[in-house]
């Protein structure tokens, strides 16, 4: 059993890394990096690319670390009376225990569901609404009982949940002090100056001081954003988290649970946001079944086309491929391109250069969280910020380079 379990958690890798080459973000990059770093610069070629105040990168405080597994479901089944369908999901956990089939009359609202999420898992959940994707949510983190089959929790869980500190600002204190009451606070262990974590959600210091009451809609959302982010979690709970927030504030969501060092289980219709923000998708294809699927929503999209299409082409497949073969060979096979010597010499300088410059980056980033660079004169700490946006951009186009003469050198 605990073979099988460790190949198909393999499996389930390995179909998400495949998601993630075919999008043109390679595993093999500078220093052997993994996915997530290559992530990582892609939020920040983009927040490079924004002209506003500060950078959206954000130190995650992160809970003492749970065990790998964060949920197992086997076979998981919820029904509830069809009298009850009708109504609020939420309202029939008393129907969690007892056969699943007891009646024909029940509604499988999850039917036959097995999945693994693991600590570091990206998933969104797709469905129409009323399908029962909050229902599966408390079937995952074990706020609800299956009505059979197991699910088996991990330990040292701690779940935040974005809509949970929604129309709780006190519109009489200012924004910084709706995060914290002191200008210092511990984030990942590190101690931050409130000014810096609130440049990093697009507050100027200006207005980090001014009253709450005078916030716009999307100011509000990225003030509750910084409070979310700064207490302690390790499961990430998002429930159709983009059904009010602005264009600004969504992308600097989407940084948010790039980096996030947690897992993220996020309701959403955002086709855009699940493309950018998830690396599986749970569907609800209907009459209870839910499907897994690697990457987000277009790829799900992909993935059930292509499935559909291997039926049609099975039937033709034999002579199809005599005519691409016949085809295939009367035509001359393009000769790639090779790299030039002096395109050689670049690829081969540019990790050294990436690296000096993520280093100085580092070292700037460490020096703007102390608490005392903001008693600097105000013309220091404007040439710090101006540099760090120059690394960003050169950053930026350093990745793109080198990405562009490692896909030539192949």
């Amino acid at each position: 059993a605990a073979e099988e379990q460790q190949q198909a958690l393999f499996d389930k890798k390995l179909a998400l890394e495949e998601v993630w080459i075919r999008k043109g973000i390679k595993a093999r990059n500078v220093r052997n990096q993994g996915r997530v770093r290559a992530l990582k610069k892609l939020r920040e070629e983009r927040a490079a690319r924004r002209e506003r105040i500060g950078s959206v990168k954000v130190e995650l405080q992160e809970a003492e670390r749970s065990g790998s597994l964060v949920a197992d479901a086997k076979k998981v089944c919820y029904s509830i009376p069809r009298t009850a369908a009708e109504g609020d999901l939420r309202s029939s956990e008393s129907a969690g225990s007892g056969d699943p089939r007891r009646t024909e009359g029940d509604r499988f609202i999850i039917r036959d569901l097995t999945t693994t999420v693991m600590r570091g898992d990206k998933i969104g959940i797709i469905g129409p609404n009323g399908c029962g994707k909050t229902t599966l949510l408390r079937l995952l983190l074990g706020e609800l009982a299956p009505t059979s089959g197991t699910i088996r929790q991990g330990t040292k869980i701690e779940v935040a949940y974005f809509d949970q500190l929604r129309e709780q600002l006190d519109e009489t204190k200012t924004v910084q002090e709706n995060v914290s009451d002191t200008n210092k606070l511990m984030i990942n262990g590190q101690e931050r100056h409130i000014i810096g974590y609130m440049e990093d959600f697009l507050f100027t210091p200006e207005r980090s001081r001014s009253p709450a009451r005078y916030l716009s809609g999307g100011e509000r959302n990225r003030l509750l954003l910084a409070r979310l982010f700064s207490k302690p979690s390790n499961v990430l709970v998002l429930d159709e988290p983009t059904n009010d927030l602005d264009a600004e504030t969504l992308e600097l969501l989407e940084s948010l649970i790039v980096d996030y060092p947690g897992t993220v289980l996020l309701v959403s219709h955002d086709r855009a946001f699940l493309n950018e923000a998830v690396a599986s998708t749970l569907v609800f294809e209907g009459d209870g079944v839910v499907k897994e699927y690697a990457g987000g929503y277009d790829d799900w999209l992909d993935q059930k086309r292509a499935g559909e299409a291997v039926r049609l082409e099975e039937s033709a497949a034999l002579s199809a491929s005599t005519r691409s073969d016949t085809a295939a060979s009367s035509k001359p096979v393009p000769r790639p391109r090779k790299l030039s010597f002096k395109e050689q010499r670049e690829l081969e300088e540019l990790p050294k250069r990436i690296d000096a410059l993520e280093i100085e980056q580092a070292s700037l980033h460490v020096a703007m969280a102390a608490p005392s660079f903001y008693q600097q004169d105000g013309a220091t700490i404007a040439q710090a910020r101006q540099r760090l946006e120059a690394l960003q951009q050169e950053l930026a186009v350093a990745f793109d380079r080198w990405q562009t003469l490692e896909a030539l050198s192949q």
